[in-house]
């Protein structure tokens, strides 16, 4: 009876402290601490066909960040972030370096930066609270401003402010993609892993592509928040053409779009949706357009309809 009293006082202490703090505050708070705490997760990422368990290290050396992630099933894979490089390290591949402020494919980037500025697509709103991890969770709401985005879920730990669960939405709220924290550990000191990772050597980052014969390809219409990130140009696989790549992204979606002349790369022809991942191809003049992202599949059409030369 005790252990249970004692469980019950350890979830209403921090929901009592916290009872005032709206929502943005506890995104404001999460973006700090994964920008500055010392922590390891296990985690575990959901989808429809597949379950992948992941371990993420986060720390600071000499006043930098230093992050680490591994796959843990299948081939070795891991990540290596020191600062604004990230490293990609393959049992099957050279290792190679790229200019990067997060590690993609675990936390999204937006949750350890300024979160106003998801403000133009989304709002914030205070959920319930549940125990995740054995850890109490507050539930935070980032619903959709309109119909061109899914919207998300994310359980903030009450103690530390670090992410336990995020859930990406359907606007019918089917459940697409969960990243699950199974194990929360707060570190007292910078683990070894990171130390060494400060000090290795890493690849020099790549060279972007050469684009002065690129085409400047530009967009009619994008969603509210949506922003260009890259321009750069891509050889698909099984095509020797080089093709016209544009990253786009309101820092939680994010959208790559493909262009090349029509007939000489082989592009998909047909729309199809499949964990939360969209595609959708247009014809636009003598170019063929592919879109891809974890957004709504209309999103998708309207974006290549709308791109054009400038």
């Amino acid at each position: 009876m005790r252990l249970i009293l004692l469980a019950i006082l350890a979830m209403s202490f921090p929901a009592m402290a916290r009872e005032d703090i709206p929502a943005k505050a506890w995104l404001d708070n999460m973006s700090q601490a994964l920008r500055e705490q010392e922590f390891k997760i296990s985690l575990i990422q959901l989808q429809a066909d597949h379950i992948r368990p992941l371990v993420y290290i986060h720390g600071k050396v000499n006043d930098e960040e230093v992050a680490f992630l591994e796959h843990l099933n299948g081939p070795p894979k891991n990540a290596v972030r020191v600062g604004n490089t990230v490293t990609f390290i393959e049992h099957d591949q050279p290792a190679y370096s790229v200019h990067a402020n997060r590690i993609q494919g675990v936390i999204p980037a937006a949750f350890a930066d300024d979160v106003s500025k998801l403000e133009d697509g989304y709002q914030f709103v205070l959920g319930g609270r549940s125990r995740i991890a054995g850890r109490p969770g507050q539930l935070i709401r980032i619903i959709p401003t309109d119909n061109n985005r899914y919207g998300y879920q994310i359980w903030v730990d009450m103690d530390t402010f670090l992410p336990l669960r995020f859930d990406m939405i359907s606007g019918d709220k089917q459940l697409l993609e969960q990243l699950l924290v199974v194990e929360l550990l707060v570190l007292d000191e910078v683990p070894a892993i990171l130390k060494e990772a400060y000090k290795q050597e890493w690849p020099a980052v790549m060279s972007q592509s050469d684009r002065d014969s690129g085409e400047d390809w530009q967009f009619s219409w994008l969603p509210a928040g949506f922003k260009v990130l890259v321009k750069d140009q891509h050889r698909l696989i099984g095509s020797k053409e080089a093709v016209e790549y544009i990253a786009i992204s309101d820092g939680l979606a994010s959208i790559s779009v493909y262009v090349a002349k029509a007939g000489e790369s082989s592009l998909p022809e047909e729309l199809v949706t499949r964990n939360g991942l969209s595609l959708a191809t247009e014809r636009v003049g003598n170019a063929e357009v592919v879109a891809v992202g974890k957004v709504p599949a209309e999103t998708l059409s309207r974006i290549a309809k709308s791109i054009m030369l400038q």
